[in-house]
């Protein structure tokens, strides 16, 4: 059954009225500032891309320890907190609507990004394959210290902070992020959780730290200002589940006594093809998944419509695009030639491929046609 619901259709997400359906996903770009403390640059970067449906604000850290790559910013800090107030303010004047992606990277680390050099911290001691990103460059990954039992309160609280930090920056919402191989990602899967306790083997035990943290974040924020991301196919930072099937209809399942704003789901891409792993049907996670439904990965106009009429999904979330195209709304609607990214500028630097890519206008209209 098809719909005449496109990508410019509004559209109702709890008490938010978004103007369209395209959603600005979170994307790591890595130009945070000193101590991780978001600026104006950010700011700039952000509002130029208010014509998004929702913003999703890049992966934050909730603690020092949730670090994994240099320059990200963090929600841990009153200094963050304030950095990210420049960021809201900024979307809000333009008129946006903006959600910040709650991050520990659990093992994605390297003691060179740790408080006093630890180590990173994992459900099971299993060193993923690879080069950790350090300020220093390239490093080969660590194993990774398990956790104790008697940390993870603290790590849930870490979370509730995070969400408690982002309600006073200013921002609508908070995504939780349970994807790409990050820490609550790391204890989905049985290829990286290997634990005996109440927090590993069985799915139910797996899946109880993701409920516990959405627990913990949706007592600060209303249950509609709430999302949670997962990556039910992915394969990236060397992670791998023997039934992703299983796990994540069981995670998308007993995610819906929450009534949350939204599950978003990165689906597969062609790394995660190459490099074997499990494909999940997003319309597996529909079938189990009764609110708001998200998709990222790979999307064009055409397929995103497409999605939309067929009801597959709700919303749709655009990465790459947004990076070259602050106004890709627009763009979209007026089917006008995009900007091609500039990929060496994606992680690092300054306004060069962040904040200088043009905008549309009626001169870029007549330079094309020339």
């Amino acid at each position: 059954m098809t719909t005449d619901i496109n990508l410019f259709s509004p559209y109702r997400l709890g008490k938010l009225e978004l103007p369209n359906r395209i959603v600005m996903a979170p994307l790591t770009r890595n130009r945070a500032g000193k101590g991780n403390v978001p600026h104006q640059l950010n700011a700039t970067y952000y509002a130029q891309r208010a014509s998004a449906g929702l913003i999703i604000a890049e992966a934050t850290q909730v603690s020092p320890q949730g670090q994994g790559y240099p320059f990200t910013p963090g929600i841990h800090s009153p200094e963050q907190v304030e950095g990210w107030k420049l960021v809201t303010d900024a979307v809000h004047q333009e008129g946006g609507r903006i959600f910040l992606q709650l991050w520990h990277v659990g093992r994605i680390s390297h003691p060179d990004l740790q408080p006093n050099g630890e180590l990173p911290v994992a459900p099971s001691a299993i060193a993923p394959h690879g080069n950790a990103s350090t300020f220093a460059g390239p490093k080969p990954y660590v194993t990774p210290r398990a956790l104790e039992i008697s940390e993870i309160p603290g790590i849930v609280e870490q979370y509730r902070q995070g969400a408690a930090n982002a309600l006073a920056a200013g921002f609508d919402g908070v995504e939780i992020h349970s994807a790409n191989g990050y820490l609550l990602d790391q204890f989905l899967r049985d290829g990286t959780n290997q634990r005996t306790d109440e927090y590993g083997g069985t799915v139910e035990n797996r899946v109880r730290l993701l409920l516990e943290v959405t627990e913990a974040v949706t007592s600060v924020w209303d249950t509609d200002r709430v999302g949670v991301r997962l990556s039910p196919s992915g394969t990236f930072n060397d992670i791998r589940d023997s039934n992703p099937l299983e796990t994540f209809g069981y995670a998308a399942q007993a995610l819906n006594r929450f009534n949350l704003a939204y599950l978003h789901i990165f689906e597969a891409v062609d790394a995660d093809i190459r490099h074997g792993g499990t494909i999940v049907p997003t319309s597996h996670i529909r079938d189990r998944y009764t609110g708001t439904l998200i998709v990222n990965g790979g999307y064009t106009r055409e397929k995103g419509d497409a999605v939309l009429a067929n009801k597959a999904a709700d919303l749709v979330a655009f990465g790459t695009l947004f990076i070259s195209n602050p106004d890709l709304p627009r763009r979209l609607a007026l089917n006008a030639p995009l900007n091609p990214p500039d990929q060496a500028t994606f992680y690092g630097g300054d306004e060069q491929g962040y904040t200088d890519y043009p905008f549309w206008s009626a001169a870029s209209e007549q330079v094309a046609n020339a």
